[in-house]
């Protein structure tokens, strides 16, 4: 297959996965093979949480709705450009994927075979369902293809390189298993947001949007504030209130309740609205519905802290505060060519 027929391949699986929207999908009768699988997917988003209570339609909507603006042709050569993907060798790559939010592992998965590899994937226990589906639906447009995706329930055997994403602790043994093979192996990240004071009410509105956004479970949702000594929090409770429905989904909600337990149990000083506490705390990683703060004297002093402690950072989020950060409201929304932990894949790729 050449780079631009993969390309081509999918492109069409984001005008398929364009039809489905949490207002209305709507079937496109351009769109191919919608007779095999467009009621079966519908049905599937359906039953998501029934797979995994986190998987709500709401929020495996929002991840369809993003891979379907980012499988743009003009995005995957923007993407694309940067490389030389015309003389590699094919290799099988080993994918072992996490399961936290929908298709959290697509990006792999789309780059292992972009770039002309096979793919081995073990799907996490959380998320089974979704990317072997998509993976169908490429098939039936290019038989071929199932030549180069396999998916396996056991242990990954018979592959030449790995790409595995998991706790700290599962990397350590990730980084022990996999010594003797060319390997990224993923581990916990955090994202935060640096506040200056002069943020807006939408600004606020859409940092919500990167707090709640799959219930805060992804490593490019926010979980620490850093804010400038003696900050006032009501702009920012005020900003975040129309998110305030997060609170109605009983995960969430037991997560909510518990971790404010432990906090007060603790003796732990908090600032709550009803669906969100925040507490000051020097780590990156809060808790479910919790965000921790830290407060800065010096803005210059925090930006050499956040570049010597960019291992344990995903992405920062400011109004340009920070050199490289991303809009507010833009975290779950991450281009084709903004990489997990800064590593390249395709270059990775190119390398084995």
């Amino acid at each position: 297959m050449t780079l631009e027929h993969k390309k081509n391949i999918f492109v069409e699986l984001g005008k398929f996965l364009s039809q489905f929207s949490e207002n209305e999908s709507t079937r496109n009768e351009n769109v191919l093979y919608n007779d095999l699988f467009f009621n079966d997917f519908l049905d599937l988003i359906l039953l998501s949480q029934s797979h995994n209570g986190w998987y709500t339609p709401e929020q495996v909507y929002f991840a369809v709705n993003s891979w379907a603006e980012a499988l743009t042709e003009e995005n995957l050569n923007q993407w694309l450009s940067a490389y030389d993907l015309k003389e590699i060798e094919p290799k099988t790559v080993g994918l072992i994927l996490a399961g936290n939010i929908p298709l959290v592992g697509f990006h792999d998965f789309l780059s292992v075979l972009i770039s002309g590899h096979k793919v081995l994937v073990k799907t996490s226990s959380n998320d089974q369902h979704l990317l072997p589906f998509l993976a169908k639906y490429m098939i039936a447009f290019e038989p071929e293809l199932a030549n180069y995706i396999t998916f396996v329930e056991g242990k990954l055997e018979n592959f030449d390189a790995v790409i595995a994403t998991g706790s700290n602790n599962t990397a350590r043994y990730f980084e022990y298993y996999f010594k003797d093979k060319p390997s990224i192996i993923r581990k916990n990240r955090n994202s935060v947001a640096v506040l200056t004071g002069k943020e807006s009410p939408e600004d606020f509105h859409k940092l919500g949007e990167d707090i709640f956004r799959y219930f805060g479970l992804g490593c490019r949702n926010v979980s620490k504030l850093f804010v400038p000594k003696d900050y006032i929090f009501d702009p920012f409770f005020e900003g975040i209130f129309g998110h305030q429905d997060v609170i109605h989904y009983e995960k969430y909600a037991n997560n909510y309740d518990y971790n404010k337990a432990v906090f007060l149990m603790s003796n732990f000083k908090l600032l709550d609205n009803g669906f969100l506490t925040i507490k000051e705390d020097s780590s990156y990683s809060s808790p479910i519905s919790s965000v921790f703060y830290e407060f800065y004297k010096d803005l210059n002093d925090l930006k050499k802290r956040l570049e010597t402690e960019k291992d344990q950072i995903q992405c920062i989020v400011s109004n340009g505060t920070i050199e490289n950060s991303i809009p507010f409201g833009k975290t779950q929304k991450p281009e084709l060519w903004d990489y997990a932990d800064n590593v390249d894949t395709i270059k990775f790729l190119q390398s084995i």
